[in-house]
């Protein structure tokens, strides 16, 4: 399947299945199915390189979820990759959450991805991508008119 990343990682870095990793913790690189326990990686999240999170269908988005908390709440840093039924319309969503590279075999993906990060001008909801929402740039905005 065709990889799509801003910042992928070599190829040598496999990731194993969560239940095959947990008995080899020290691997850099770890696949989660969508009711895998992603607390469970907490304490080793400063370490791992690769998280790969399973979208075993577009309908499904537990995978997004997970992606919030690794990100958000575990402070994961390393590449967070998408697979399984992703789709092109779905990516500027998923980049917010905090992916960064995708595994896909929809035609055109390349070019959704790389459109994706332009498509909205303004968002509303934080997010682990770092763009302000509408709310605090409207503080900031009448903030800065005040003084």
């Amino acid at each position: 399947m065709p990889l799509y990343s801003e910042a992928s990682l070599p190829a040598s870095y496999v990731a194993l299945p969560f239940a095959e990793w947990q008995q080899r913790p020290e691997w850099p690189a770890v696949s989660l199915s969508n009711t895998d326990p992603v607390e469970d990686l907490a304490p080793h999240v400063a370490r791992l390189r690769l998280i790969v999170l399973h979208f075993p269908k577009f309908s499904d988005g537990r995978a997004y979820s997970q992606a919030r908390l690794l990100r958000g709440r575990l402070g994961y840093r390393g590449e967070l990759r998408a697979t399984g039924g992703v789709l092109q319309d779905q990516v500027p969503f998923m980049l917010r959450c905090g992916f960064d590279s995708f595994e896909s075999e929809q035609a055109g993906f390349g070019e959704a991805l790389a459109r994706a990060r332009t498509l909205f001008s303004v968002v509303y909801q934080p997010t682990e991508d770092g763009r302000a929402p509408a709310s605090r740039l409207r503080l900031d905005h009448n903030a800065a008119a005040l003084r």
